[in-house]
């Protein structure tokens, strides 16, 4: 039998031992330090966003840091242009440190940033159901190759703005815009028919997607020169070319982007616009002189054809090298979730990607354009899903410029489109399918 006193002993020694143990390991967990309790240190999720979107979404950043005491978001704000976004991205993850946990993307980007080994799969995290809840057109571009590499959190598609006050119904097919556009300025209704972005830049190649769309062809791996040694493909450029050669659309369109094309139908100048959906809002302000008389649809397209609408949807993605995997995953959840999307659709007019949003009853009598949206949403069109994906539009818009300025003719323009496009492919070491490209007789002419 052990003496009382000496139990007393063990027991304080025990006691002592078990409180050092505890202290250490508050201490490593950064509960305690120099007899004073704390709570550890919440992990930081670093966002990369376009300046217009880290706006947007402040509020609900906010209110995440808020209601979370482990995870908190720190977004950096980005500039406005989308392709310097990319830049800031890339020249980060060129470096080999980036410090960046998720990254807020253009839908056209995925596939390069995918290929590069700069993005983290998220079927093991999101499960494979992660795009169910998603509208259908919102669903595509965010698998490759069987891997989801992202994740949207608005919808982006272009569409046709149309005056209600000039007529009862929008054109349904490109003859018929042009004639209804020359009879309204026959009138002196409008100054000028349809205006749009010529510019050569990126809604450029949206611009003349839904028009080849609209004409029957497809601007991708499935024919010759990549979809645009085509004849619907030079009859697409054709028709853009005609919009200016007829007066329909101004010589100035060759310099247009979203900012002009909005400004001349705001102010009443034409009947019609081929714009996003960010637009509407802003032909609805107190400065617009057709407020109350714009209706919205789909692009026009040959009797026959379907009506495409060129999909530019925004996503988040989780970067290879993020140090928070799983709490950027968190993140990317709370940003991209049911009540996340509806703010953005209330307070800031964006376009959702959940169904339950588009057929939300009170919501869409707050945006009575949800369900045009929707349907534009259903015939969305991606641009090709391709790493050098930058590499091709260049190639087009640089083709289609000189079209609209009309200094190359749409058919050899388009043969060179296409056969740069083969090109590109081919030093890359991209094949098409089928070798289609070597069933076409050669051209001799040769691209400058």
């Amino acid at each position: 039998m052990i003496p009382a006193g000496r139990r007393t002993r063990r027991a304080r020694r025990l006691g002592q031992v078990l409180a050092l143990g505890l202290a250490f390991a508050l201490m490593g967990a950064g509960l305690i330090w120099g007899g004073r309790v704390w709570a550890r240190s919440p992990v930081t999720v670093q966002v990369l966003m376009p300046a217009p979107f880290a706006d947007a979404t402040a509020e609900l950043v906010s209110a995440f840091n808020r209601e979370h005491r482990d995870v908190r978001i720190a977004v950096t704000r980005g500039p406005f242009e989308t392709e310097s976004v990319s830049d800031l991205a890339i020249s980060s993850l060129l470096l080999g440190d980036s410090p960046y946990d998720l990254l807020l993307m253009d839908v056209t980007w995925t596939a390069k940033y995918a290929a590069a080994g700069w993005l983290l799969p998220l079927d093991d995290r999101l499960g494979p159901d992660a795009l169910a809840p998603l509208a259908p057109g919102a669903r595509e571009g965010n698998r490759i190759d069987g891997q989801l590499w992202r994740l949207p959190l608005v919808a982006d598609m272009g569409l046709l703005y149309w005056r209600t006050d000039l007529m009862d119904a929008p054109p349904r097919t490109p003859a018929e815009l042009v004639a209804t556009s020359q009879e309204l300025q026959r009138q002196g209704q409008v100054r000028w028919g349809y205006v749009w972005q010529g510019r050569q830049y990126e809604g450029l190649s949206c611009v003349f997607l839904e028009v080849l769309h609209g004409f029957g062809g497809a601007w991708g791996p499935v024919g010759p020169g990549f979809g645009l040694d085509t004849a619907a493909a030079s009859e697409a450029a054709a028709w853009l070319r005609g919009l200016v050669d007829s007066g329909v659309s101004p010589p100035a369109v060759a310099n247009f982007a979203e900012p002009e094309a909005l400004q001349s139908f705001e102010a009443g100048e034409a009947a019609f616009l081929r714009n996003w959906p960010y637009a509407w809002q802003e032909l609805q302000g107190p400065g617009s002189r057709v407020a109350g008389r714009v209706g919205v649809t789909t692009m026009v397209a040959q009797p026959g054809e379907p009506h495409g609408a060129t999909q530019g949807s925004w996503g988040l993605s989780v970067l290879a090298g993020s140090r928070h995997p799983a709490e950027a995953v968190q993140v990317l959840q709370a940003l991209t979730g049911e009540a996340s999307q509806r703010q953005l659709v209330e307070r800031w007019g964006y376009t959702p990607t959940l169904t339950a949003l588009f057929d939300d009853p009170e919501l869409v009598e707050r945006r009575p354009l949800l369900p045009v949206l929707r349907a534009a949403l259903e015939e969305a069109v991606l641009r090709p899903i391709n790493p050098g994906y930058a590499q091709l539009s260049d190639i087009v818009q640089r083709q289609l410029s000189g079209v609209i300025t009309g200094d190359t003719p749409p058919e050899r323009a388009m043969a060179r489109a296409g056969r740069s496009s083969r090109q590109l492919l081919e030093a890359s070491g991209q094949r098409q399918p089928e070798d289609l490209s070597e069933k076409q007789p050669e051209k001799q002419e040769v691209a400058p």
